[in-house]
């Protein structure tokens, strides 16, 4: 075990020999990996600041029916027995004007507009979830509400929605396939930097496996070195991240601040930056151990 350790280490600083040897070359490396590992590491913050925005929004569709203002309270419940026993509503909701007022009240900055007014404008309103999710059923159901004598206006909501959510599968998808390409071109330049690597230490390599040495032991440093520069660009990554948001919230705040919303942009988890980090550092060593098993084989010794 002790030996085992022991050669690790020595690998280990073999690696930082090497990185220290070219630390021009390493810092060149080190900037492309992390400004690419960050342009799809923003995207997915940028994805996730956007679902916490729209947590409270429902994708399931639903239709709300405003009732007019001279519905009376008999008449608006009567409404709602019926629709309760429509076969095409699963769920109804009634929401008396009472009601409403105060969930106005509550959202952020319409507190003093509330309070300025004499009376409640606001109409009772029935909010129904069909059960079929097809333009062609809820416009049917919608046409019907509007016949409906005591009904003053019908809207389809969450139309918007679900065109957010259809929006946001979209750019996840677009992450998805950036991360994919770029992650192939962070392989690229690992194998490319491995490779030199070996070219340069062939002699050495030849000689190493002349005296007995294993692969293992001779793989063993171009695999710390390769882990080591994707562990470096994928922190460089996260500098970057980090940069771009602080500086994006500078403008968010004032948007936020239009809107009396306290909202910003927030950073990657913790998971999510380890996550980020480690995968940066899989890929130099899956890009190392691509280009010392195809060119460890390549210099054997005549």
């Amino acid at each position: 075990m002790k030996a085992w350790l022991r050669q690790h280490r020595q690998a280990i600083a073999a690696a930082f020999g090497k990185i220290a040897a070219q630390r021009a070359a390493a810092a060149l490396n080190t900037l492309v990996i992390g400004v690419a590992l960050s342009l799809p590491a923003g995207g997915y913050a940028l994805l996730a600041n956007l679902r916490a925005a729209t947590a409270g929004a429902s994708l399931e569709p639903q239709l709300s029916a405003f009732l007019r203002p001279d519905a009376k309270r008999s008449e608006a419940e009567a409404i709602v027995e019926s629709l309760r026993r429509d076969a095409r509503v699963r769920d109804l909701r009634f929401v008396p004007r009472e009601q409403a007022l105060k969930e106005l009240q509550a959202t952020e900055g319409l507190a003093e507009v509330v309070a300025a007014l004499n009376r409640n404008p606001l109409p009772d309103a029935l909010v129904l979830r069909p059960k079929a999710a097809d333009a062609a059923s809820l416009e049917a159901l919608a046409g019907d509400l509007r016949a409906l004598p005591l009904v003053a206006h019908v809207q389809v909501d969450s139309a918007w929605a679900r065109r957010l959510g259809a929006l946001a599968r979209t750019a996840r998808l677009a992450v998805a396939l950036l991360a994919a390409l770029l992650a192939f071109g962070l392989v690229a330049i690992t194998f490319n930097t491995i490779r030199l690597q070996i070219l340069t230490q062939r002699a050495e390599i030849e000689l190493s496996k002349l005296i007995g040495a294993t692969d293992a032991f001779i793989r063993r440093p171009f695999f710390y070195l390769g882990s080591l520069q994707g562990l470096a660009g994928g922190l460089l990554a996260l500098a970057i991240l980090w940069a771009s948001l602080a500086a994006l919230n500078v403008g968010v705040a004032e948007l936020a601040a239009s809107y009396d919303s306290a909202f910003r942009l927030s950073y990657l988890s913790p998971g999510d930056a380890l996550a980020t980090v480690l995968f940066s550092a899989g890929l130099g060593w899956f890009g190392a151990h691509l280009s010392v098993s195809r060119y460890l084989r390549e210099i054997e010794p005549q």
